[in-house]
């Protein structure tokens, strides 16, 4: 791990502000992780919102992230949208401030991230897409809908094995205003601290 992003993982490990009400709600994902773990199988994430452009991308992230820091093997994250729009911008500030390593590889109105952890390790693949996208898994893989939005605009995902809600606060109400990298940021940790809590609840 780059030496700023193992700061600031270092920083959500010490906090451990997860509550009991979203343990509760993060119960599902681990033990879907759990499972697929015990059999050696692939676990394949695929973390779905609206847009495509704010949360479902930090979860793909950070969930990502927590696998390969608590060495949890086979883990593939992805994620995607009710409709295709683009990454928002402050998203790949967001992370950069946080420790990655972030660089475009195309430049187009939905422009292609390449999100690096680690020098050593694939980088994460961010644009925005549909969640049906060629991109994505077609089957063997768990929904997790980072909003509310799409969670009830999607009643039905084709291949899932299993459908989670998990839904965020969307940062985009601070967009244009004095409090947008604030609140940026704590969504990124907030997402990243139970990112990290499901995968530390995962026995190898």
């Amino acid at each position: 791990m780059y030496k700023n992003l193992a700061e600031t993982i270092q920083g959500i490990i010490d906090v451990q502000t997860v509550n009991e009400e979203r343990k509760t709600v993060l119960q599902p994902l681990v033990d879907f992780v759990q499972q697929k773990a015990n059999i050696g199988a692939d676990i394949n994430l695929h973390f779905i919102c609206t847009h495509n452009s704010r949360r479902s991308h930090l979860a793909q992230v950070w969930a990502q992230v927590a696998s390969a820091y608590f060495t949890i093997p086979n883990v593939h994250c992805y994620s995607g949208g009710t409709e295709e729009t683009a990454l928002f911008p402050k998203i790949a500030e967001t992370l950069t401030d946080q420790g990655f390593n972030i660089f475009r590889i195309a430049e187009t109105a939905n422009p292609v991230y390449a999100i690096k952890y680690s020098d050593d390790a694939l980088p994460i693949i961010g644009f925005s897409k549909k969640y049906d996208s060629p991109f994505n898994p077609v089957s063997a893989f768990a929904a997790i809908m980072t909003c509310s939005q799409a969670d009830g605009g999607c009643p039905f995902i084709a291949g899932a094995e299993k459908r989670i809600p998990i839904t965020f606060e969307d940062p985009k109400i601070s967009d244009g205003t004095p409090e947008q990298v604030q609140v940026y940021a704590e969504s990124s940790l907030q997402i990243a601290q139970e990112m990290f809590h499901v995968f530390s609840r995962v026995k190898r």
